[in-house]
């Protein structure tokens, strides 16, 4: 299979699609189209990440007696009384099927030997924590010594750096997201305000899911932006080197 020639939208429309992006605490009721919904999660789901494990799911909300249970989960905030709102969670218990996925849904008649090697043999090493953690214990010992000779990847080898693994990738589609959103003319505002205990319970989200944010989507309302844009100056976090 030929590779698919990189095509480039202009920086100027990409600057302007980002710069137009803001957090809107107050939205219409005018509902979201599913099929606009579904075109923004493909999109979603394009970002990078980890291996190609894409360690992520999506939730979306758009019962209104489901959203008015959430509205006191999300502490009453404005944006929580959004027409819409996904709820982004990270999968770091998703791997071991992600691994037998990448070669069912090869998008090519033969898998390459290579890429069978890797998601049936190493992959599986590298993200098999263990029960209780013990075999990840036990690769970090490993990897202490061997780091000796050669830089090796040390992570992820253990539950909690499993999570932060599978929240890195799962922010990418959630920015992702939030921009596809904004290309169609719908406002975002990513919430962490939540009772994340309270929230398990409403919807019901699997014991090992991550929910990363609660993405509130619709028209923007009247007074929908709260403050204007401030960035801290470049220099207070680029180094040149």
């Amino acid at each position: 299979m030929s590779e698919e020639p990189v095509t480039s939208a202009s920086p100027e429309a990409l600057r302007a699609l980002i710069e137009s992006r803001r957090s809107v605490r107050r939205f219409s009721s005018e509902p979201v189209p599913d099929e606009l919904i579904r075109d923004c999660l493909q999109m979603a789901v394009l970002a990078p990440n980890s291996c190609n494990l894409q360690p992520w799911s999506f939730q979306v909300i758009r019962d209104p007696q489901l959203l008015a249970r959430l509205h006191p989960v999300c502490m009453s905030q404005n944006a929580a009384k959004a027409p819409l709102i996904i709820a982004v969670l990270a999968r770091p218990d998703t791997w071991r099927q992600a691994c037998e996925n990448i070669i069912e849904y090869w998008p090519e008649p033969e898998v390459p030997g290579r890429i069978r090697h890797f998601y049936r043999k190493t992959a599986p090493f590298q993200y098999n924590q263990g029960p209780l953690g013990i075999l990840g214990f036990c690769k970090r010992q490993m990897l202490r010594i061997a780091a000796l000779r050669k830089p090796l990847m040390r992570t992820p080898n253990s539950k909690a750096q499993m999570r932060i693994w599978a929240v890195k990738s799962t922010a990418l589609a959630a920015q992702n997201l939030m921009l596809a959103f904004q290309s169609h003319g719908y406002a975002t505002c990513p919430m962490e305000g939540f009772d994340e205990v309270r929230l398990r319970k409403t919807l019901d989200i699997p014991r090992e899911a991550l929910p990363i944010m609660l993405l509130a989507v619709g028209k923007q309302g009247e007074k929908g932006v709260y403050n204007p844009r401030l960035r801290f100056p470049l220099e207070q976090h680029v180094t040149w080197l």
